[in-house]
């Protein structure tokens, strides 16, 4: 069964979505932004591999391809199924449960706190001089202030501009795996064939 680059594009959106919900409804706790930061970094690309490697396949197994067509069939259902998840998501955050949104926030930055005292100490531990461990208590304290109440205070790592940011990154991974399904499953015509020859 085949689908069309668009169509798959919606199903990726909705498949993203659950995903999405299973891990609010699931997960949001203690754990809840380093949950979503796995689900981000290790599911979704598959996912998202997944559904352009089916829909240049599919589009591979009726017709030959040339570069441009093999790259759009791979690119459009991950932009469609992306650019719709980021916006929802997106909304949902900002306009519809904006609790799960100052969760994510404080998770955010006591994860980067947490990480910023395991390098403190590790590099306490290791460090053999009184200069460098002075040093380093100078600028472990100067680092750590960018940490209390008063600085993190309305501080947002969920606003448009950051998922804008957020997508912009996204997309070199959509463009990267596109050209590489875009040049494997070209399929050379006679004159190209015979050219390196």
């Amino acid at each position: 069964m085949t689908k069309s680059p668009t169509t798959l594009g919606i199903i990726l959106f909705i498949a993203t979505m659950i995903v999405f919900f299973v891990v609010y409804f699931f997960f949001s706790g203690i754990n809840y932004f380093d949950i979503s930061l796995k689900v981000n970094a290790f599911l979704l690309p598959v996912l998202y591999a997944a559904a352009a490697f089916w829909s240049v396949k599919s589009l591979w197994n009726r017709k030959k391809l040339n570069f441009k067509e093999a790259f759009r069939s791979a690119f459009y259902p991950m932009f469609i199924g992306g650019f719709l998840s980021v916006l929802s998501i997106f909304a949902f955050l900002n306009f519809v449960d904006t609790d799960a949104k100052a969760l994510l926030n404080y998770q955010f930055v006591e994860r980067n706190k947490s990480e910023l005292v395991k390098i403190y100490e590790t590099e306490k531990t290791r460090l053999k001089s009184d200069k460098e461990r002075e040093e380093l208590e100078k600028d472990y304290k100067k680092s750590i202030q960018s940490f209390n109440d008063e600085q993190v205070k309305g501080k947002d790592m969920l606003t448009l501009r950051h998922f804008s940011v957020y997508f912009s990154a996204i997309l070199i991974f959509y463009l990267v795996l596109s050209l590489f399904f875009g040049a494997f499953f070209r399929t050379k015509n006679t004159a190209e064939i015979l050219e390196e020859k």
